[in-house]
């Protein structure tokens, strides 16, 4: 059994990819269908060649089959709203990017977290795979690692994948005292810091190298996000990196009024 579709051009899809279109379409309009119009919705919107009884498999997996698709929720959806970021560790983005390892024609996942205000990627997963108690291990190393003891927690931004609906995810929010926000189905631009970085590690790295292994291609991702960090100048922070930022804006508090904005 596979672990990844096709569109019609060709181009691989992984089924965490297809569970995360799954999941948006339930959570959107089209709660109501049933599994045989949510295939139907994967062909148009997604131009996927799935059969329907992979996408039954798929929505069986994720809980979402009638009668059960109105799961009970444990915690509270909060819908992501503007903020007016002036900090950094105010608002973090999170989602998820694959990439490929030709090497064993299978893909490997990234769970990318970054901060809106100094556009740092402040904690990652690495894996084969990216389940929700691997999301949750990759927030609390950052937060371990970001915060101080006397810090408020972020708010979390994210969209409707599975690893962000689960309980897991939920019973950390909790724990940690952390707003979740989920943005509506179809807009990402509302998640577009994340989004940002991920199309730039795309366009940087994943779509020129040929990873054999998927160690290679670990490395290579680590190597990206410790040039992205500290390296990389970005316009909108002034022509500075997220660390060489950070250090002005320490040293000159009273000029950040031109990078606070509304997100």
């Amino acid at each position: 059994m596979t672990n990844h579709s096709f569109t019609r051009s060709g181009e691989a899809v992984s089924d965490e990819q297809i569970e995360e279109w799954l999941m948006e379409l339930v959570s959107g309009e089209e709660h109501s269908y049933g599994y045989l119009m949510l295939n139907e919705c994967l062909r148009i919107q997604h131009n996927l060649v799935i059969n329907k009884k992979k996408t039954y498999r798929l929505c069986k997996k994720l809980g979402i089959l009638h009668p059960q698709r109105r799961k009970k929720i444990h915690y509270p959806r909060k819908l992501a709203r503007n903020h007016t970021i002036t900090r950094s560790n105010q608002l973090w983005q999170l989602d998820i990017k694959y990439g490929y390892v030709a090497g064993y024609d299978q893909f490997f996942y990234m769970a990318g977290i970054i901060d809106v205000f100094d556009r740092s990627i402040v904690g990652y997963h690495l894996g084969s795979s990216c389940d929700a108690k691997q999301v949750c291990q990759a927030v609390r190393t950052a937060l371990r690692l970001r915060l101080t003891d006397v810090e408020e927690m972020p708010i979390i931004r994210t969209d409707n994948g599975p690893q962000f609906v689960s309980k897991a995810f939920g019973e950390l929010c909790e724990d940690e005292k952390i707003t979740h926000e989920r943005i509506p189905p179809k807009t990402p631009n509302m998640n577009a810091y994340i989004e940002s970085f991920h199309a730039t590690l795309e366009r940087d790295l994943l779509t020129k190298e040929v990873f054999r292994t998927f160690q290679e291609a670990y490395d290579a991702v680590e190597t990206y996000v410790n040039f992205y960090n500290n390296r990389r100048m970005h316009q909108n922070l002034g022509k500075r990196s997220p660390a060489a930022f950070m250090q002005w804006a320490s040293a000159h508090p009273d000029q950040l009024a031109e990078y606070i904005r509304a997100v």
